[in-house]
């Protein structure tokens, strides 16, 4: 027998019970739509979390004075106070540290901003004329505040879109006076959107110069963390190794287990949440991948239910000549063709559902990856070969007196 003919008898034999098939099929679709769905889901979270990583800068890192000890007691990440602008000009020092481009001072907290009878309360960012370069911003319209307005601690604020938003509506808010926290600022500029980095929304800010941030608002002039530029990402690590012995000489420390300060660098906090993402991707794919492994077993009961109300067909099929991988492969087409079948549909349904996921909630942004279309379909079709084996070869090993002796 031909495999065209082979071909034409399996498709005859599920075509006799459409409602059957059709059910089967489900079964897989549902799997190989899962898979898809979920795994776009993972991707997608992956894509967002480290593009948002990345739009920090890929070559930042950040300096953060060490825990301060209270009797003992190991305090919060970052609560010393060991950081100093003395300490961010050696930095930017080129002969101590080739590998920095700049570094800037930061300075921070809550604000509570009002504008007419609105009021917002987001992150205060008190910093230096450098800071969209170090962090990747961009301004979206007006300007950022000049070394002059930070020599000057003048009142300028520079906004990020969240702020705007919930502050003016649709109003222009360049030129015009917020207060933060009881103090009257001027509106300068407007940051580009960079969005949610999962943990925090970086349009949710609020830059003023460091000057005017200390002898305002907070108070004092410590420095809570310094941002540094690296020249480059693969200079990460060089940087890093100049920096920790820069701070090291300037605070006259030994030894780096000593040291008062830590660093962190984008690239690690980006391989991190690489990982992370990752084994989420991968678990949400294994619990979809449950669904067509039900399918599979859902094909090896209707595949042996198919042997069994067509013994008598078999048993004349070799009675007239059919060799046993004849009916082998006829089984053999019909199971794969339900897994083919129901895994093209299922590839469909994901896709579709990925969108129509992206589309219904906002925060979730679905990547559907040529990857997993192929490793889905690739799946579907080894589970109905292996799960049509076994009535395959229970249809092919009748004998054919006895199957046309069966009732």
């Amino acid at each position: 027998m031909t495999l065209v003919e082979a071909i034409r008898l399996a498709f005859s034999g599920l075509l006799s019970n459409r409602l059957r098939s059709g059910l089967t099929m489900l079964g897989i679709l549902i799997g190989v739509g899962a898979v898809i769905l979920l795994v776009a889901v993972g991707n997608g979270a992956s894509a967002s979390v480290q593009s948002s990583i990345q739009g920090l800068g890929s070559n930042l890192i950040t300096v953060s004075p060490s825990n301060l000890r209270v009797g003992g007691v190991q305090q919060g990440f970052g609560t010393g106070n060991t950081l100093s602008m003395q300490d961010v000009a050696a930095l930017k020092d080129r002969t101590l540290a080739p590998d920095v481009v700049t570094a800037i001072p930061n300075v921070g907290g809550r604000a509570q901003i009002t504008y007419g009878n609105q009021n917002w309360s987001t992150s205060l960012s008190g910093t230096t004329e450098q800071f969209p370069q170090v962090r990747n911003y961009q301004l979206a319209e007006g300007q950022f505040f000049t070394a002059q307005d930070v020599q000057a601690q003048r009142k300028v604020a520079v906004l990020g879109p969240t702020v705007v938003q919930n502050l003016f509506g649709g109003q222009d808010p360049l030129g015009q006076t917020i207060k933060i926290n009881r103090q009257i600022f001027r509106v300068v500029g407007v940051f580009q959107s960079k969005g949610s980095s999962g943990f925090t929304n970086q349009d949710d800010l609020v830059a003023m110069p460091i000057t005017t941030a200390w002898s305002f608002l907070l108070g004092g002039h410590s420095v809570q963390s310094i941002y540094v530029q690296a020249a480059s990402s693969e200079a990460t690590q060089s940087a890093e190794s100049e920096i920790t012995q820069v701070l090291l000489d300037r605070h006259h420390i030994s030894s780096v287990a000593n040291a008062d300060f830590q660093l962190q660098s984008q690239a690690d906090v980006l391989n991190t949440a690489s990982q992370v993402t990752g084994t989420l991707t991968l678990l949400l794919g294994a619990i979809a991948a449950i669904s067509l492994v039900v399918g599979g077993i859902g094909i090896m009961n209707i595949m042996l239910v198919t042997v069994t109300e067509r013994t008598r067909e078999i048993g004349i099929r070799k009675a007239i000549g059919a060799r046993r991988r004849d009916v082998l492969l006829q089984f053999l087409i019909e199971s794969m063709f339900l897994s083919a079948v129901g895994g093209a549909l299922g590839i469909l349904v994901g896709t579709l559902g990925s969108s129509a996921l992206g589309s219904l909630v906002s925060s979730l942004h679905p990547l559907v990856s040529p990857s997993s279309i192929v490793l889905a379909f690739g799946v579907s079709l080894g589970i109905g070969l292996f799960f049509g084996i076994y009535p395959a070869n229970r249809a092919a090993r009748l004998h054919p007196i006895e199957a046309l002796r069966y009732e």
